[in-house]
């Protein structure tokens, strides 16, 4: 089967979040099942071309778009990188330019007169959010009478709230009346009407949908739907939520290269586990300069941003302190407001050995983190599903979660009786206030100290699961054979 993705991020070499990484380990999982698949990925400035293999021009100008068009191979994922010769791309950033909306309109039509040039018309067009999603309504109301030929297109939604909102006459530059598409049963923006609305069209014009785990599926419905949840509704037949998985080779305790000390990625005993964990400890508290101490250590590695839950997040690091824990933050800080908060947070608490606060990306210090940290805390507002709970899970440590989206369905809570005993690996709270989470973070640190045996039995759970994305790519491609026929 040929399998053809759109996508404005692809781990490592354009990341920005999650997306990259769902990207790369969903297209190796297909690749590595015998499936052709690839991926058209914008060629961003900032790429490491030492990553590619075999790179190389497939196409000097596509005759509309004026993008010249690569080819290259990386961690066995073939490439398409569309180069536009208006240098939308070539800004050091992938997003928070304010003509997003027209860089990836441009992106998405240069992909599409790709495809119609090519030998082979995809068996499945595989969308991801609003940055691509304007190629299914490319097909029907553009391509396809051009002659391109698709068996059918898939969008995954990764976050509602992000739709592409934008001006209809951006369309009129790749050769599309906007007129015909600014209506209530197109792609009309619902709060916005004298706005087109990117996601929505993908939402009405896609032979599938998809969303990154089932209880996302049902929350986009309702409010979680951004003003887009009665289409979702009307297409409900069409909409399914797939778990994520994540790249079980990279994120592995075992082989970690960045670790002070490995340990098995299977659960022999606590004693073996928090032996390494100790060690890992140590390397970090020497890096970071934190005291030494047998206290509990409680980490979050996020994005501070709002659906993150900051003020749940500073609560949370507070009061760890305050029971005598320490903390560290990994966190990038997009958003200005909540980015001055935490700095001076890390002002008040710039001479505590007990906490560290950091704020730029560094991929081995996350690395360590994980292992070295008795449990994670991510309190998001909503979380299409994360998985940043998946890999502490993978090294040992406990995730202490708010009960929404994808945390809901990888996180069970040790203390509820509804869930079997082999798959409590954690904690959860259901109302996203400072008591509820409080209440949570006692629990997780008296059972730290006092109960061993509930802590050995999140850890062995959390351990024993298969968090790869061997499940999730068979599933996709399930749903791809129906609509690739």
């Amino acid at each position: 089967m040929h399998i053809v993705h759109f996508a404005s991020e692809l781990s490592p070499i354009a990341k920005v979040g999650g997306l990259a990484d769902v990207t790369a380990g969903l297209l190796k999982a297909l690749t590595r099942g015998g499936e052709r698949a690839e991926v058209i990925l914008p060629f961003y400035d900032q790429i490491d071309r030492s990553k590619l293999k075999n790179l190389h021009v497939v196409c000097e100008e596509l005759s509309e778009s004026k993008s010249a068009v690569w080819a290259a191979e990386m961690d066995g994922i073939q490439l398409l990188l569309i180069d536009p010769q208006n240098n939308y791309f070539k800004r050091g950033v992938i997003y928070g330019e304010k003509d997003d909306d027209q860089r990836f309109i441009h992106f998405t039509n240069a992909a599409m007169e790709y495809l119609l040039r090519g030998d082979s018309h995809p068996d499945i067009l595989h969308l991801h959010d609003w940055l691509t999603g304007l190629a299914a309504p490319l097909y029907h109301e553009k391509y396809k009478s051009l002659g391109l030929k698709l068996g059918g297109i898939m969008t995954t939604i990764h976050n509602m709230k992000y739709q592409g909102v934008c001006k209809p006459e951006l369309l009129s530059e790749i050769g599309l009346s906007p007129t015909p598409l600014l209506k209530r049963d197109k792609l009309q923006d619902s709060t916005k009407p004298d706005k087109l609305n990117l996601l929505k069209g993908a939402l009405l014009y896609s032979d599938s949908l998809t969303t990154v785990s089932p209880t996302y599926a049902e929350e986009i419905k309702g409010e979680e739907g951004f003003s887009l949840g009665t289409i979702l509704q009307q297409r409900e037949e069409r909409l399914i939520g797939i778990l994520n998985g994540i790249d079980t080779e990279y994120w592995d305790p075992e082989t970690d290269p960045l670790l002070e000390k490995n340990y098995p990625a299977h659960f022999t005993s606590l004693d073996a586990i928090q032996s390494a964990k100790r060690a890992n400890r140590k390397a970090l508290s020497k890096r970071l300069k934190l005291k030494e101490s047998s206290a509990p250590l409680f980490t979050c590695i996020t994005r501070l941003v709002q659906q993150k839950g900051p003020e749940m997040i500073r609560f949370g690091l507070e009061y760890t302190l305050k029971r005598g824990g320490q903390f560290v933050l990994l966190a990038s800080t997009p958003e200005k407001e909540v980015k001055k908060a935490f700095h001076d947070l890390a002002h008040t608490y710039r001479d505590n050995p007990n906490v560290h606060l950091h704020f730029i990306f560094d991929e081995e210090l996350a690395h360590l983190t994980y292992a070295a940290a008795d449990c994670i805390l991510l309190p998001s507002l909503f979380e299409p599903c994360g998985l940043t709970q998946m890999i502490a899970l993978r090294y040992g440590t406990i995730p202490i979660v708010h009960k929404v989206g994808g945390l809901r369905d990888t996180i069970f809570d040790i203390d509820d009786e509804e869930h079997p005993s082999d798959q409590k690996n954690g904690y959860t709270f259901d109302s996203p206030t400072n008591e509820s989470l409080r209440q949570a973070l006692d629990r997780g640190l008296d059972h730290h100290q006092n109960d061993p045996k509930k802590w050995e039995r999140m850890v062995k759970n959390g351990l024993s699961r298969d968090w790869s994305w061997k499940v999730p790519a068979q599933q996709y491609l399930k749903i791809y054979k129906d609509y690739a026929g």
